[in-house]
């Protein structure tokens, strides 16, 4: 684990701050700029926008692309007053910032993330450095229908699943005997 990333020892603690949906990396840029420009380095540590990288294949071509796994919310590390509330100057500097909300809880006095869920999503913030996973939405035994491909409009059970290759094996009945068929992920539906 990185070093700026670790959950650390401290008197931080983190906390959730609902942001405008889809700026939450324009928040996170500027509540840095002005947390150095401001001298609050001991009042608010990190700030994190947990993202993932899935990998889709289609036709045979793959490509990466990022989701934010929190979208509308910023992780900041901070450290309330001994009283539990926020400090003045670091209350005003959330204000001045164009798209930015409130803390989850109470005006002035935001509610901390456990320390178990604060470092599942420190981990997570991480995981965009790791190579990007395929993102398989079917489970085995999932009623499916083949929507591409010679099978078109076949329908079948998932049998296994191989997200590295991006892959599916589907249980489908063709002429009275049960045939395993080995398809890309994006070529099945489910069936409701």
């Amino acid at each position: 684990m990185p070093a700026e990333l670790q959950v650390t020892e401290s008197t931080m603690q983190w906390f959730v701050l609902r942001v405008a949906s889809n700026r939450e990396d324009e928040v996170r840029k500027a509540l840095e700029h002005k947390v150095k420009l401001e001298n609050l380095g001991e009042v608010i540590g990190r700030i994190l926008v947990p993202r993932e990288r899935i990998k889709h294949i289609k036709a045979g071509q793959q490509k990466v692309a990022e989701r934010k796994l929190y979208p509308g919310y910023v992780f900041v590390e901070m450290q309330l007053q001994p009283d539990g509330s926020m400090d003045d100057r670091a209350w005003y500097l959330f204000k001045e910032i164009q798209g930015v909300g409130d803390f989850l809880g109470q005006p002035r006095r935001p509610d901390p993330l456990k320390p178990k869920d604060a470092e599942r999503i420190v981990t997570e913030a991480e995981k965009p450095e790791a190579g990007p996973t395929v993102k398989v939405d079917f489970q085995k035994g999932d009623e499916v229908k083949i929507r591409e491909g010679p099978f078109e409009n076949f329908e079948g059970q998932v049998d296994e699943i191989f997200p590295d290759k991006g892959q599916v094996r589907v249980i489908v009945t063709i002429f009275g005997r049960a045939t395993p068929l080995e398809l890309e992920y994006w070529q099945l539906e489910k069936m409701r």
